[in-house]
């Protein structure tokens, strides 16, 4: 499926004039093909498969524990449409000789990100999808993201952070595993 740029082009249209503001303004004449063109990146999410980003497995035995942190992410709300964006924190436990690149799961937060929806799904389907393409002992996700739709709207209170988390496998029946895991986030 593609993003249909004339239809986003049109609604922009629709919403300035909705909110009382000229489209033949000189700032303006070209929003509606600048706001088509960036839907194709922030919704990515939507028309590509993340699962194909993990699709690059290395044979190589490892049993610890493997943490990408800081991931930076843009995401946006589906009740709003506006902007959620922070850090996510991805770790999982490789089982057998099932490993894949540092850069696949980056691309995986990234991807995954790039789509309509709440926080919590975002952190849920993440854990999910490196659960079902590694099959690792397990995974622990967690995310850390400022809402604009806290910070400019409704009760105002930017800075403020919403943590969500998602644990699978050992990171859930482990408590010694998971306390590590969290340790290193922290670090």
């Amino acid at each position: 499926m593609e993003i249909d740029k004339s239809k986003i082009k049109k609604a922009v249209k629709l919403f300035l004039e909705a909110i009382g503001e000229d489209e033949n303004r000189q700032g303006l004449i070209h929003t509606p093909q600048r706001v088509a063109d960036m839907c194709d990146e922030l919704f990515a999410g939507v028309t590509k498969k993340a699962d194909k980003e993990l699709e690059v497995i290395f044979t190589k035995e490892h049993d610890e524990i493997i943490l990408i942190r800081d991931i930076t992410f843009y995401s946006l709300c589906e009740h709003h449409l506006l902007p959620f964006f922070g850090k996510a924190h991805l770790a999982y436990i490789p089982s057998g000789k099932r490993i894949t690149g540092l850069s696949k799961l980056a691309r995986t937060v990234d991807l995954i990100s790039k789509k309509l929806q709440i926080q919590e799904n975002l952190t849920t389907e993440i854990a999910d999808l490196v659960m079902k393409k590694l099959k690792p002992k397990g995974v622990m996700v967690v995310v850390e993201a400022e809402h604009l739709c806290m910070s400019m709207r409704g009760v105002k209170k930017p800075g403020s952070q919403t943590i969500t988390s998602a644990v699978r496998g050992v990171f859930r029946s482990n408590e010694k595993t998971r306390a590590e895991t969290l340790a290193l986030i922290k670090f």
